[in-house]
């Protein structure tokens, strides 16, 4: 299938230059392409997935992706999508996050056996040589203010008098089109793809490569991706769903996708797995005829988990999950991955294992029961487990043995509410 029509059937074909001519021009193998990532943060998040994906797809489809890492583009800042000037960061700040963000990139690319077909490269390195003079006379002779204007990243900072536009940010749109233009005068570069809000400073890279030697380029962005319940997507309450596991834990990230709406979860199964159309159809009739089994969510969460964080880390997640909803053996599960899934249960920390307090002392410290007394009841009663293992009397004493790796012990009082207790 042309890559064109296998973005298409998937939805992620938001606006082009030219459908018919982009379709033809990619019928032939070995196109050259890019997209661009500003390091403007120390880790990619799942909205950079589908551009991250994009680049895969090209390359699995027999083209040849460039992963643009935006270190001159990120020391400006793109005005696209904000209504304010962002904050500049420093030169070391950004080439420190632009070596992490490359790292992450290239070790998804080879999680996915594409990291042969992808190329990195860095914008500062043909930037940085160039001095204002050439710049403003082999580059910015080739924009008018009238076209600059007329750009929506503009058009909606100008009329905004209390912030407008630095000089700065007006001039990012140019460096993306030096971009483009380099690319393809040194490597045969002919489509740049991004997100919808690029088009404009996609299309004044088109201009550029035209005015300077007539040749026909393309662009291509993708949607927006929007959730049925008009939530903002990979947005959670603890803010961006992130593809560091030190900033998204891999069960966090697992569970992220588990928890997709009904209406949601067979648009993200095209936008971000390789899964084919039948396989998609097949768990949207699964969808809709038993919901309640969420054949489609798991299915989600296992291929964005093991794409992202490896299968072992994947198998984890569905262990501890396996415990603690199933009533599994805790203690044959990985303890980070079961304290990243209760981290947002009540948790006391203490020095040594002498320092922790007798069962029901305990129960009432974390908040699992409100005193004492009502701890010895609940236990009795037969509602207390440690471990998952149902608590058999008050005095029931704590061992090291107890503790998860040596330092995680669970307490759960019925069947949802944990508590953590930690030690060191």
């Amino acid at each position: 299938m042309n890559i064109f029509d296998e973005l298409s059937w998937r939805g992620l074909v938001h606006q082009t230059s030219d459908d018919a001519g982009l379709r033809e021009h990619l019928d032939t193998p070995g196109r050259v392409l890019y997209c661009g990532f500003d390091p403007t943060a120390d880790s990619l998040h799942i909205g950079n997935l589908v551009p991250l994906l994009a680049l895969a797809r090209f390359a699995k489809a027999g083209h040849k992706p460039l992963f643009l890492l935006g270190g001159a583009t990120g020391l400006i800042g793109d005005p696209s999508g904000k209504d304010k000037e962002r904050q500049l960061k420093t030169a070391e700040t950004i080439a420190a996050s632009a070596a992490k963000i490359k790292a992450q990139a290239m070790a998804f690319f080879a999680r996915l056996g594409v990291e042969g077909e992808v190329t990195p490269a860095n914008n500062l390195d043909w930037t940085r040589p160039m001095s204002v003079i050439e710049f403003l006379r082999d580059i910015g002779k080739h924009f008018t203010i009238n076209y600059m204007m007329a750009k929506d990243s503009v058009k909606s900072r100008i009329g905004r008098e209390e912030t407008g536009i630095s000089y700065t940010e007006f001039s990012y749109m140019i460096l993306q089109s030096m971009d483009f233009e380099h690319l393809s005068r040194t490597l045969g570069c002919t489509l740049q793809i991004g997100g919808g809000d690029q088009f404009g400073n996609i299309t004044a890279g088109l201009e550029l490569i035209r005015r300077k030697t007539g040749n026909t380029v393309y662009g291509l962005t993708f949607p927006l991706i929007t959730t049925a319940s008009g939530a903002k997507f990979g947005k959670s309450e603890k803010g961006a769903i992130f593809l560091n596991p030190e900033l998204t834990s891999p069960y966090a990230f697992y569970q992220y996708w588990i928890n997709a709406d009904d209406r949601d979860v067979c648009n993200f199964l095209r936008y971000f797995t390789f899964l084919p159309r039948e396989e998609i159809d097949a768990l949207a009739v699964e969808t809709t005829e038993r919901p309640h089994l969420r054949a489609a969510q798991k299915r989600l969460a296992r291929e964005t988990t093991a794409m992202i964080h490896g299968k072992e880390e994947l198998a984890k997640v569905e262990a501890v999950t396996e415990a603690l909803f199933g009533g599994g053996d805790l203690h044959a599960v990985d303890p980070w991955t079961l304290k990243a899934a209760l981290e947002a249960a009540p948790g006391l920390n203490f020095d040594a294992l002498s320092d922790v307090p007798p069962l029901p002392k305990l129960l009432a410290d974390i908040g699992l029961c409100p005193s004492n007394s009502q701890a010895r009841k609940d236990i009795k009663a037969g509602g207390i487990y440690l471990n998952n293992e149902r608590v058999p009397s008050e005095d029931r004493a704590l061992v090291a043995e107890d503790f998860l790796g040596g330092d995680l012990l669970i307490l759960r009082k019925g069947k949802k509410n944990y508590g953590v207790v930690t030690l060191g």
